[in-house]
């Protein structure tokens, strides 16, 4: 089920951020990431150390979970707020230091609500040290490494100047996959083959800016879906950490297994892409008579719904989070009734939209990237499949029974 409900997203996010610290904070954390401006590659890696850091230090505090390899003592006395709060504090802190002045304003207020005492300094205290030992644990990632991108280029011929993001991150050290090449797919379909032809023609038409085939319901979702940042699909999560009688230590440790995920997620489909570093559709319909395939003709004017991102096109990265996203919620989730999933857009101003189940999201999500037309379907597919392996993984080690 998908629809389109009207009303202010500040509300929607007020409503589904009352459950407890933990679900009150990740809304908290990703306005700060919003504010900062910072690119959905690091946004993930971000919220993947800082979800890391709050379940860390909830976990010693309720103990309903085995201990990880981090070395933080039981603090059964400690407040849990208090250790929320400086958990995101913290790392965020270290992670956004242009931000610290809003991250110390959000904090105090935070903190301001917890009555003073011997738990309040004992929560302080385990999420500084929480925050400190997964940053520690990730400052060999390799997230900052430079790596020399060579646009590929025909000696003396012009091409675009504007290099291509992060072309670092397939190197990077992934949280449970156990390379970044572990689920890497086969290669895009042949340009003679039928897939090739059915999917060109499918983004040309639905995918123009003008004189598409697209309805206005489309047009609304793949606007909803231009952006990419971690925090709509946390508001996702929140569908699930918002219901009543959900306990903190779960949603902390759904949070830590969706973000790490998402996390890996983006570390895989950027290892594929620049594997293969397959064209846009943008660059394949202007140079349709070059395919080899009779049956794709060029548009020399045409152009995509949105602003083509600046990385190869295969796989989908929207797609693999959409995936690995519904995967760890339907783990988690289990046998139990699934809430209506329900996010708002940091694009388009009060839009939010709705699901009955995580597939009907992934499938929303993939039709806007070739509504959007910067995907082809085989694509959109592919990143969904990957998704579903990586989320798999991430409900595999993190998800397991107290």
């Amino acid at each position: 089920m998908r629809k389109l409900v009207a009303g202010l997203a500040a509300v929607c996010a007020a409503a589904m951020v009352q459950a407890d610290p933990v679900t009150d904070w990740n809304a908290r954390a990703g306005e700060i990431i919003i504010a900062a401006g910072t690119g959905t590659p690091p946004a993930n890696r971000i919220m993947a150390m800082v979800q890391t850091a709050v379940y860390e230090a909830v976990n010693r505090i309720t103990q309903h979970y085995p201990v990880s390899a981090y070395s933080l003592a039981a603090a059964p006395g400690a407040s849990l707020e208090a250790a929320v709060a400086s958990a995101n504090c913290a790392a965020l802190r270290k992670l956004l230091p242009a931000s610290s002045a809003a991250i110390d304003r959000q904090c105090a207020e935070a903190l301001a609500a917890v009555p003073d005492g011997d738990a309040k300094a004992a929560g302080i205290a385990l999420g500084e040290k929480a925050a400190e030992a997964v940053l520690a644990s990730r400052a060999d990632d390799h997230a900052m490494r430079l790596v020399p991108y060579r646009p590929a280029a025909a000696p003396g011929i012009y091409v675009p100047t504007t290099l291509p993001v992060i072309p670092q991150w397939p190197l990077r050290k992934p949280w449970l996959l156990e390379s970044a090449s572990q689920f890497r797919p086969g290669p895009p379909p042949d340009l003679k083959s039928a897939t090739w032809t059915r999917d060109y023609g499918e983004v040309k038409a639905l995918g123009a800016r003008d004189g598409s085939t697209r309805t206005p319901e489309q047009t609304a979702i793949a606007k909803f879906w231009e952006g990419t940042l971690p925090t709509v699909y946390h508001g996702v999560v929140r569908s699930v950490t918002g219901r009543p009688g959900r306990d903190v230590t779960r949603n902390a440790r759904l949070f830590m297994a969706v973000t790490q995920a998402m996390d890996d997620a983006i570390i895989a489909v950027f290892e594929a892409k620049y594997h293969y570093n397959f064209w846009r559709p943008i660059t394949a319909i202007r140079n349709g008579d070059q395919d080899g395939n009779d049956a794709t003709l060029p548009d020399l004017t045409w152009l995509p719904l949105i602003e083509t991102p600046m990385h190869p096109e295969y796989p989908c990265a929207h797609c693999i989070i959409a995936a690995t996203v519904a995967t760890v919620i339907a783990a988690d989730v289990g046998g139990d009734p699934m809430p209506t999933l329900t996010t708002a857009s940091d694009v388009v101003k009060g839009a939010v939209r709705s699901w009955a189940t995580p597939e009907d999201l992934v499938r929303e999500v993939s039709l806007a990237r070739i509504y959007d037309g910067v995907h082809y379907r085989n694509s959109t597919e592919v990143g969904a499949a990957m998704g579903r392996q990586v989320g798999g993984l991430a409900a595999q080690k993190l998800l397991a029974p107290p």
